[in-house]
């Protein structure tokens, strides 16, 4: 008999990767407010909205889950106040009144996110947080909702993902892909920028050995590739695939006065601009993440920097008339 898996968001980036990993060796349940981004993926997707109490606890005593994914969240930084996010709050806490009625389940993952902390802030460890949006902040309170709920047993993990990249990706995850596709990317002259992204295949990967790994219970971690990017050199390799040449460098000067006009057009009502301060502050900051106990764990990931971006450009490739760019 097929082990059941059951993923909120299974609509999303994440988790439609993670359907796309599961479906032939596992019985699925996803839900998700929205419909699924494979069409395919129908069979297996229950329209319910987290807020809704008791849709989710009648999806969870029905499937009778072994393995939980929760990935249901809003994840734009648009909210203007905290309860813009109560899915990602009220939401967590529904999950786990589920996860109390069930006897079964043998591994809960919880989705956090990398924005717990601003950007370019270091935690001092798991439990030490400075959020600087509305998104994140309810990301803490739900993690703070996992750690202190007396109904979980002792196997959960929260996962925080950093900037995941790959087929199936939406804005924000494709912004970089974007400009680069479009030819408006400018990579800032003389500047070397290092971060530590995760290719979603190969997270998808992490996520499946952390399923059934016991080792890591009740821990915090981030849910990345291991090596570090230079970001000029992935700028250059998903160039090449798009247009076969490297992307064109500009004075970081003129790139603040360009951010500067993309923040008066946000304040103007222009929803995405080309960048903004916060953008640029996200460019030209330097991410890394200790990633050392998954890669433990892990061992070697499955693609490597230039297989990923080529199947990422190959996917964006085919797809593009399929999504807004």
């Amino acid at each position: 008999m097929k082990k059941r898996i059951l993923i909120t968001g299974g609509s999303g980036f994440i988790g439609t990767n993670l359907i796309e990993f599961y479906k032939n060796n596992f019985e699925i349940l996803s839900i998700d407010i929205k419909p699924p981004k494979i069409p395919s993926h129908k069979v297996f997707w229950k329209q319910i909205d987290l807020l809704d109490e008791v849709a989710i606890l009648n999806a969870f005593t029905d499937f009778k889950p072994n393995y939980i994914f929760h990935f249901g969240a809003k994840t734009d930084l648009d909210g203007a106040n905290l309860s813009d996010y109560d899915s990602n709050i009220t939401g967590v806490q529904n999950v786990i009144n589920a996860i109390k009625k069930i006897d079964a389940i043998e591994k809960a993952i919880f989705a956090s996110s990398r924005l717990v902390c601003e950007i370019g802030y270091k935690p001092k460890d798991e439990f030490d947080y400075k959020p600087s949006t509305h998104y994140g902040e309810s990301k803490v309170i739900g993690e703070k909702l996992v750690r202190d709920s007396l109904s979980l047993t002792n196997n959960w993990i929260i996962v925080r993902p950093t900037s995941l990249w790959g087929p199936w990706f939406e804005i924000p995850y494709r912004n970089f892909f974007d400009t680069i596709f479009k030819n408006l990317y400018r990579h800032p002259k003389g500047i070397k920028i290092y971060k530590k992204f995760g290719y979603i295949e190969n997270c998808v990967y992490i996520l499946d050995k952390l399923r059934t790994d016991q080792t890591l219970n009740k821990k915090t971690v981030y849910l990345s590739d291991f090596e570090t990017i230079e970001l000029n050199n992935w700028s250059n390799l998903i160039s090449q695939n798009f247009h076969q040449k490297n992307v064109k460098t500009i004075p970081v000067s003129i790139l603040k006065l360009v951010s500067l006009l993309g923040d008066l057009l946000k304040e103007a009502g222009v929803k995405n601009p080309l960048l903004s301060s916060f953008r640029l502050n996200n460019l030209l900051t330097n991410m890394d993440y200790d990633t050392s106990l998954v890669e433990t764990l892990v061992g070697k990931l499955p693609y490597n920097l230039e297989v990923a971006t080529k199947i990422t450009c190959d996917w964006y490739k085919k797809n593009n008339e399929c999504i807004k760019i």
